[in-house]
């Protein structure tokens, strides 16, 4: 019997330690108990507040007053699985020889191990700048949000742009700056970046490119901020969303293959078979493009759940799920089905009611990407049948796709 046969040889008196009590690590302790594992699952996390949803925090959470926390599951439902939850406590390392995960509570033993350890934000080389991942920051942050402020924010992306919609909603003066060229570099086609942009300057919100923030200062309850470009703006607040870095410290120390990411294979294992990998902190290889990809999203959180929870009860499913984002600006919807990158041939779709959508096909014809833009309904069934196209590897016909009067939906067959 190989060692992976006795690992999957039966689940009665095996031991699973989750480190990382996020949405991802959570799910997949549950879908584990789902799957018939009945042994002992134990998950660790680092704050001192179960699994709760993260997108609210740099959406709702900062357009209202005050936002209850989103829970997918409470104490009570955990103790009712069998899940053992130690939540405000640190892992410090993993002895691979001995199984065991070092936490700031004492070795804890293991059998399967699932790191679901997500990311932190990328920290720049300034005093006085807010960040966003937890509720903690965002506790912080909403705290500095109000009628007649002003907000500096670092990063046109996804959690910049969200957060720059949000404090204008409450009546702050925002301004937005850029290191790229362009705002949404990383996930957006340009012409769709191109209408945030617009929407942005709509609402009084510049977003100036190609600039960065020299230095930081605090001038008594303010702050001054030193542009690239010369100018100072004073403001009430500083705030940076600029990436994140996955968090791999302790699977590097512990031997683990590590590049940009916890390396794992199709069912996200890691280079030991008794360990798994899986959300913002993984690196997988994409079933459609053959690239090596880490996506830091909800949904890749809660598909590759479910990946890592068949994986660890003995499945040899691959991660097939197409990457999905989505973003909230202002009265308009964002969202995007696919990895999209340099495609050979681009479609763009403008339908009547002004929304956009833009279709990135490879060299074969196959849809690979589509991001939209509009009013919520309408963009989500697009995407939806999107990201089914995708799936599917369909190569539908580029007249088709840039026509509004052909249904998305005719392009299945």
């Amino acid at each position: 019997m190989t060692e992976t046969d006795a690992l999957h040889s039966g689940t009665s008196g095996q031991r699973v330690v989750v480190v990382g009590a996020g949405e991802c690590g959570t799910r997949a302790a549950m879908a584990l108990r789902e799957r018939g594992f009945d042994g002992s699952i134990t998950l660790i996390g680092r704050e001192e507040v179960h699994a709760y949803e993260r997108p609210p925090l740099s959406k709702a959470s900062l357009a209202a007053d005050d936002a209850d926390l989103v829970h997918p599951w409470t104490p009570e439902q955990l103790a009712e699985a069998g899940v053992s939850l130690r939540l405000g406590a640190d892992v410090t390392g993993i002895d691979r020889s001995a199984q065991t995960v070092r936490t700031s509570d004492g070795p804890l033993p293991y059998d399967r191990l699932l790191l679901a350890m997500g990311a932190r934000p990328r920290r720049l080389d300034l005093e006085h700048v807010l960040y966003l991942r937890t509720h903690e920051d965002a506790t912080a942050l909403r705290a500095l949000v109000r009628p007649g402020g002003r907000m500096l924010v670092i990063g046109a992306g996804f959690i910049g742009l969200e957060i720059a919609a949000a404090a204008r909603e409450r009546g702050m003066e925002v301004v937005v700056v850029e290191s790229a060229d362009r705002a949404l570099s990383r996930m957006v086609p340009a012409v769709i970046a191109e209408r945030v942009v617009a929407l942005h300057h709509e609402h009084g919100v510049p977003i100036r490119t190609g600039t960065t923030v020299a230095a930081v200062h605090r001038e008594g309850d303010r702050l001054r901020a030193a542009l690239s470009d010369g100018e100072e703006l004073v403001v009430d607040a500083v705030v940076a969303g600029v990436g994140a870095a996955p968090s791999t410290e302790i699977a590097s120390d512990a031997g683990l293959l590590v590049e940009d990411g916890i390396v794992v294979d199709e069912q996200l294992r890691t280079s030991d078979p008794r360990i798994w990998a899986a959300g913002d902190c993984a690196t997988f290889p994409d079933a459609r493009s053959g690239r090596r990809v880490r996506v830091e999203s909800w949904r890749n959180a809660h598909d590759q759940a479910l990946t890592v929870a068949a994986s660890m009860t003995g499945g040899e499913e691959p991660h097939v799920a197409v990457p999905w984002f989505w973003s909230d600006q202002y009265d308009q919807m964002l969202q995007t089905a696919g990895l999209p990158g340099p495609g050979e041939h681009e479609v763009v779709r403008v339908r009547e009611d002004g929304s956009l959508l833009h279709f990135g096909l490879d060299a074969a014809g196959r849809l690979v990407d589509a991001t939209s833009l509009g009013r919520g309904p309408v963009v989500a069934k697009d995407i939806r049948v999107a990201e089914r196209l995708i799936g599917a590897g369909a190569r539908p016909d580029p007249a088709g796709l840039a026509d509004p009067g052909v249904p998305l939906r005719s392009l299945l067959a």
